[in-house]
């Protein structure tokens, strides 16, 4: 019995001996996850808005709207052009209304240029055709009311004596006794342009019907015609965007409002009466359907201010133009 107890006591200690001289094991090292790599800072352009390369942008883009705005738009087109942009823009110029009509409800433009507010109406016809219109200020404008450089009797009109004059005088000398007594030729945009819609809000508090029924009036789409009228005469009148003034200044008077120049520091503190916003309408949907419009759009908020006011207009507060970056922003998120 002694010595079976002594053989398990001696097995059991060689038991111990061979647990306690096996090599310890090192526990796992943790895992280290590989370090991620830091995205280089994306290159932002003077907006604020990522830097567009027109060398690398490619596609096509369509434009129509407002003889206003085309000018501007036509130069934005040419820088992009100009810095490397390959692709195809086209822009016709066929007023804000019509414009409108071909974004809306045709579908078949990316920006619609305007030269007033989209309407309610036209707001619901995009929506029909799942577009939801989005406002980017690009500029303003200060109406032009001009007449010919060989008119030595106008230099100044008030708001009343403009209304008289586009609606129901016949001579001059029906709205100022000192003026001649000779027909009024007026000439003024069509009713599709956002020019006639502006000038008819302000001037006759939204009714086209005195302005319409006025004598002796030409009504074009196209401002070069109303530029030619103006000049066939010096008892003619016109009005059209600050741009087509500046395009013919050496032919052309413009006067005054109520004693105030269209100056750009009369335009932005807001004494000169007809000073007006200037647009493009777009979608988020365009956006990312054709990356081209978005990168133009946004060339066009980078750069406009650099070239607008030498195409005849005036830049956007920095406000309305903050307001229309953010919009663009907003465009590329949702």
């Amino acid at each position: 019995m002694r010595k079976q107890l002594v053989v398990a006591l001696l097995l059991l200690v060689a038991m111990l001996a061979a647990c306690g001289s096996r090599p310890a094991v090192a526990p796992e090292p943790e895992s280290e996850e590989a370090p991620v790599a830091e995205e280089e800072p994306m290159e932002m352009g003077p907006a604020g808005l990522p830097m567009v390369d027109p060398m690398a942008v490619t596609g096509e883009i369509i434009i129509a709207g407002s003889s206003t705005v085309y000018p501007l738009a036509e130069r934005m087109a040419e820088r992009f052009v100009d810095e490397g942009y390959d692709g195809s823009i086209s822009i016709s110029s066929i007023g804000s209304g019509a414009g409108f009509e071909r974004f809306c409800v045709a579908g078949e433009t990316d920006v619609s240029n305007a030269s007033r507010p989209i309407k309610d109406s036209e707001v619901e016809s995009c929506n029909a055709i799942e577009r939801a219109p989005i406002e980017l200020r690009v500029g303003t404008d200060a109406l032009a009311i001009v007449v010919s450089g060989e008119n030595d009797f106008l230099t100044d009109v008030s708001m009343e004596e403009l209304a008289m004059i586009f609606s129901t005088a016949a001579n001059w000398s029906d709205v100022n006794a000192d003026w001649p007594s000779e027909p009024i030729q007026r000439f003024s945009p069509g009713t599709d342009s956002g020019t006639f819609d502006y000038f008819v809000e302000e001037v006759f508090d939204k009714n086209p019907e005195p302005i319409l029924a006025a004598s002796e009036l030409q009504l074009s789409e196209d401002d070069n015609v109303l530029v030619q009228g103006v000049l066939g005469s010096s008892f003619a009148i016109g009005y059209f965007g600050y741009a087509f003034y500046q395009e013919n200044a050496d032919t052309l008077k413009v006067l005054s409002i109520n004693g105030v120049e269209a100056t750009a520091d009369n335009v932005d503190n807001a004494s000169y009466p007809l000073a007006r916003p200037l647009f493009m309408y777009t979608t988020a949907s365009i956006f990312h359907e054709k990356q081209q419009v978005a990168d133009f759009l946004n060339f066009v908020l980078s750069y406009v201010n650099e070239e607008i006011v030498d195409v005849g207009y005036f830049p956007a507060s920095a406000t309305d133009m903050q307001t229309a970056i953010d919009g663009w922003k907003m465009a590329m998120q949702e």
